[in-house]
C-alpha cells in the first residue's frame, strides 16, 4: 500500500503537465520555447479561449501556429484554426519554438487568450496504449510508469552532464584565448615602452641633454 502511494505520489510530481495560457496581441507574436534534448517526445494541444465579446459579436477568431526546431526546420504549420494539435520527436537538441499569431482581424479587436498544453517525454506517452498491448494494470502499470520516469530522468541527467562537458570545454578555450591575448597584448606594451625610452634618449643625446 505504502508504495502504490509512493508511486502516485511521484507520477503526480513529475508527470503532471499544466497548460500555459497566452495573450496574443492583435499584431505580433507570442511565442513560447523549451530547452529539449534529443529523441524527445514533445505532444501539444492549443486552443482559443472565446471571451464574452467574442461571443456577443458572433465572431470566433482565428490564429496561425508555427513550431520550429532549434536549426529553424518548420515542424508544425497551420492558419485559420481555432484549436488543434501538434506532435513530434526532436531529431536535434536545443530550443524549440512555438509561435502564434492573429489571423486577418477587424479594427478595434482585441487580443485573444489561448490555453496550450505542452507536454514532452513520459508525460507525452500514451499509457492506456501501453497498457492495452502489455496486457498490465494496476500496480504493475504504474511501476511501468515509474520506470520510463526514472529513464527520462537519466536521460535528462546526461543531457545536462553533456551540455555542462560542453560548456566547461567552451569556458575553458575561451580562457586560454583571452590568457594568449593578454599577454600578447603585454608584450606589445613593452615592445612600445622600449621603443619610447630608445627613442627619447636618442632624442635627447642629440640635443645634448644627457
Amino acid at each position: 500500500m505504502e508504495l502504490c502511494k509512493l508511486v502516485v505520489l511521484l507520477l503526480t510530481v513529475t508527470a503532471t503537465a499544466e497548460a500555459i495560457w497566452m495573450e496574443v496581441p492583435t499584431s505580433g507574436t507570442k511565442c513560447v520555447s523549451e530547452d529539449i534534448h534529443n529523441n524527445v517526445v514533445v505532444l501539444a494541444d492549443y486552443t482559443v479561449v472565446g471571451d464574452e465579446e467574442h461571443s456577443q459579436a458572433n465572431v470566433v477568431p482565428t490564429i496561425s501556429v508555427k513550431v520550429t526546431s532549434p536549426f529553424g526546420n518548420n515542424l508544425y504549420h497551420k492558419e485559420n484554426t481555432t484549436h488543434g494539435q501538434f506532435a513530434f520527436t526532436t531529431t536535434e537538441a536545443g530550443n524549440y519554438l512555438a509561435c502564434f499569431w492573429m489571423d486577418n482581424h477587424a479594427p478595434g479587436a482585441k487580443a485573444i487568450t489561448i490555453g496550450l498544453d505542452w507536454k514532452t517525454g513520459i508525460s507525452a506517452k500514451d499509457w492506456e496504449s501501453v497498457a492495452r498491448k502489455e496486457k498490465i494494470e494496476g500496480v504493475e502499470l504504474e511501476l511501468v510508469k515509474l520506470e520510463g520516469i526514472v529513464q527520462a530522468i537519466h536521460e535528462n541527467l546526461e543531457y545536462l552532464k553533456n551540455r555542462e562537458a560542453e560548456m566547461r570545454e567552451v569556458s575553458e578555450k575561451t580562457n586560454a584565448r583571452v590568457a594568449r591575448f593578454s599577454i600578447m597584448s603585454l608584450g606589445i606594451c613593452l615592445v612600445v615602452a622600449a621603443l619610447q625610452i630608445f627613442h627619447l634618449k636618442s632624442y635627447f643625446r642629440k640635443k645634448k641633454l644627457i
